[in-house]
């Protein structure tokens, strides 16, 4: 299996702000195109098409990459995408059947509130986390999915950050308490010893009582499916930043040893890792796109030199392998995203080899973030 390896920054630095340019060309073209659409996969390689969304949880997604634009060149034209297309997402606010928000209104609100302060829009993120939290089942301690009272997703670790954020603004202690709670039951039911993790946890909704983990994205309930880990990871780092426990910080490193352990020499990890060699191996570049951004924020995370050298270079690795000509789309007019290669749903064969709307903006913050040197 692959090891992280010393990368010169300077050196993937030109490739890194072509990959940035391509982004902008092709989120632009996207826009112009298609005003107020927000795509979640390609068919094809075209973002406008009649197939099945599974769950409507990307609009932040779109969204945060004009944040990313506008952060990085001051571009005042990308400023007023950002803020109008933002509008467009506040009605989630309220939306109680997803379990999606922190994914849309961090990437969104959040960016334009720390721009401007506007009390008005840290309301709407205060809002979105107190939503969130009325999804929390009290006798298992877990936030259920949207599929159903009794389903816990890996996916919502990148979430919960969101209800952190509303506790820490209005210094509401059993908001926090919540959603440490669910923090420790994912931990505990979903995170498994060696680092891996599962899908889904089931429980029983009537009692809390775990009962075991299941999937819906993985090859089965025992594989490593690589996005839920990259959420994992990512999300535990992200929950440090608030909690500053070192359990969570302990489990994000779990996941992220675990994740570089079992990349191949390619770096560019499969769908799952578990799927055995032949033509359902299938790359999922977004899987890499989040882990290299999570990587990079773990390695400023955390104290012990050694390990943040690995993740590092684990995540310039991972941005080194994805910036080619194969996974990046600067060559093929036609192709209307940015990252190829791609999987949302493979049991089902939704976006499959595929630009994924995740993927496009954890590759883009993850070029903002090594360009800018914050890691």
């Amino acid at each position: 299996m692959a090891e992280p390896h010393a990368i010169a920054i300077d050196d993937l630095r030109p490739r890194l702000e072509r990959a940035f340019e391509t982004a902008e060309a092709k989120v632009k073209a996207l826009i112009t195109a298609e005003p107020d659409f927000f795509p979640i996969y390609t068919v094809g390689g075209k973002w406008k098409h009649g197939g099945e969304l599974w769950t409507d949880w990307c609009a932040g997604f779109l969204t945060g990459m004009m944040w990313q634009f506008t952060r990085r060149t001051g571009d005042l034209w990308w400023r007023g995408k950002a803020e109008h297309h933002s509008r467009l997402l506040e009605h989630k606010k309220e939306d109680r059947a997803v379990h999606d928000l922190g994914f849309i209104f961090l990437n969104s609100y959040l960016p334009w509130y720390e721009e401007t302060q506007d009390p008005a829009l840290n309301d709407v993120l205060i809002q979105a986390g107190r939503t969130l939290a009325m999804r929390f089942n009290p006798q298992g301690k877990y936030l259920r999915s949207f599929v159903s009272p009794e389903s816990l997703f890996i996916d919502i670790m990148m979430n919960v950050p969101i209800i952190f954020y509303a506790a820490r603004e209005t210094d509401d202690k059993a908001l926090h308490d919540l959603a440490v709670a669910h923090c420790r039951t994912t931990e505990r039911t979903l995170v498994r010893p060696d680092g891996g993790t599962a899908h889904e946890g089931i429980f029983n909704p009537e009692t809390g009582e775990f009962l075991h983990q299941s999937t819906h994205q993985g090859l089965n309930a025992e594989s490593d499916w690589t996005r839920g880990l990259a959420w994992s990871l990512y999300g535990f780092t992200t929950v440090f930043s608030y909690t500053k426990d070192p359990a969570d910080l302990a489990v994000a490193q779990r996941n992220a040893d675990h994740f570089l352990n079992r990349l191949p020499d390619s770096f560019i990890p499969p769908w799952d890792f578990d799927v055995p060699e032949g033509p359902d191996r299938i790359d999922d570049t977004s899987a890499g796109a989040i882990a290299a951004s999570g990587l990079l924020d773990l390695a400023r995370a955390t104290t012990d030199e050694a390990a943040s050298q690995r993740y590092r270079q684990g995540a310039l690795c991972l941005l080194n392998a994805l910036c080619t000509d194969r996974n990046v789309a600067w060559e093929d007019p036609n192709w209307e995203g940015v990252l190829k290669h791609g999987v949302y749903h493979f049991h089902k064969k939704l976006g499959v080899d595929e630009s994924v709307m995740w993927g496009e903006y954890f590759f883009v913050e993850a070029l903002c973030k090594a360009l800018k040197g914050a890691y």
